[in-house]
């Protein structure tokens, strides 16, 4: 491994590909996020730049069907010209033994709004094989590398700060990912539904749920089991609904939903889940990030938080009284589960003072325009 970093050190130090820009998300396995919206961005507004994705193989189909520029991770012809591009922008934490070359302009755009905490901000580590002074360390390391950190709001901002003890510059400017849902169009919408096979005449909920960091099989791998029964969902909501089943990218588990093919659908591996939120009616979630974004579309969101004593108080911890502060109800047995759905299903949330108070807090920035503020400023 120290062969590999003085190879790309040494290769680093060669004259920058100036107009070069190198994405990658979630560890190079996904075309999503705030890099893709960024990518997409400067692919439309400065074609004058050369636009790179650095990919796991395993993911090289995605990208041809995309037809996205991209290099396989740790090939020689990475080596060779992931070092020398004047930009970098990434969602999370590249690994520990890459340096980041001195003329090297690197924006992390990070992946959420934080409601559990992050990096030095949490207490003890359970996640497998991992030290909690060692992990700490590593982020304050990495934290280091960026010259940018893209943040969606002020309250983002003052916690990325600290919790990654970052000393560069913050963009405080809404995400990137999110201007699409403020930009979509009726048509766009009509076109991810009948992509995903939904008929036109079923209501849609979108179930995302996280993964909890001392339920693994290995380092990298966690396991999720669903706390309400399917069956019942389907004899309760299956008429009118379809439930879209989009587990986090670090659960392991592979579902089986054939005895409810045509009202659960496996949406785990669907590219973004920014077109899963257009095309949702309500969301379910836990301690997910993803009802950040979601509020942004002023539709209903339920907590489903079958364990959040645990959660909270062994686990992670919270940077806000979510209790309080939910937009949206909490309930933690399938039976409140249901009847929140039920009860949600013909509200309309605009008219809920908690969640225009949350909305205004955390969404202000969202306009459509997030994805323009963040390039302009990196590339000034």
């Amino acid at each position: 491994m120290w062969i590999i970093r003085i190879l790309f050190e040494l290769i680093g130090r060669m004259p920058k590909k100036q107009k070069l820009v190198i994405f990658e998300s979630f560890h190079a396995k996904q075309f999503s996020d705030n890099p893709r919206a960024i990518y997409e961005y400067m692919k439309e507004h400065h074609p004058d730049y050369q636009l790179l994705w650095s990919i796991n193989s395993q993911v090289e189909a995605l990208f041809k069907g995309f037809e996205v520029p991209y290099v396989r991770r740790f090939t020689i012809r990475w080596f060779m010209t992931f070092p020398r591009a004047k930009y970098w922008v990434n969602n999370v934490r590249l690994p520990s033994w890459m340096p980041k070359p001195q003329e090297t302009i690197f924006v992390q755009t990070w992946h959420g709004t934080p409601l559990k905490k992050l990096g030095i901000d949490i207490e003890e580590i359970h996640m497998p094989g991992t030290k909690t002074s060692t992990y700490k360390k590593n982020f304050v390391i990495e934290s280091s590398k960026w010259d940018y950190l893209v943040s969606p709001n002020a309250y983002s901002t003052e916690i990325f700060k600290r919790a990654f003890h970052f000393k560069g510059r913050v963009i405080e400017s809404g995400y990137p990912r999110n201007d699409v849902l403020s930009n979509a169009s009726s048509e766009a919408i009509a076109q991810i539904r009948k992509n995903l096979g939904i008929p036109d005449n079923k209501k849609i909920m979108l179930y995302a749920p996280t993964w909890r960091d001392n339920e693994f099989y290995q380092k990298g791998k966690y396991k999720f089991q669903f706390q309400f029964d399917l069956d019942k969902w389907k004899k309760e909501f299956g008429d009118d609904w379809v439930l879209l089943s989009r587990m986090h990218y670090l659960i392991a588990e592979n579902f089986d939903f054939s005895a409810h093919a045509g009202t659960v659908y496996d949406v785990s591996a669907y590219p973004d889940i920014r077109d899963l939120y257009l095309v949702s009616d309500m969301m379910i979630t836990d301690y997910s990030s993803v009802f950040f974004d979601y509020a942004i579309l002023n539709r209903p969101i339920i907590f489903f938080m079958y364990d959040l004593e645990k959660y909270q108080n062994e686990l992670r911890g919270f940077y806000i009284n979510i209790e309080e502060d939910a937009p949206g109800p909490i309930v933690q047995t399938e039976e409140e589960l249901f009847q929140a759905m039920n009860e949600l299903m013909h509200a309309n949330v605009q008219l809920d003072p908690k969640f225009k108070v949350f909305r205004n807090k955390f969404a202000s920035l969202e306009d459509g325009h997030a994805t323009e503020r963040v390039v302009k400023s990196f590339l000034e």
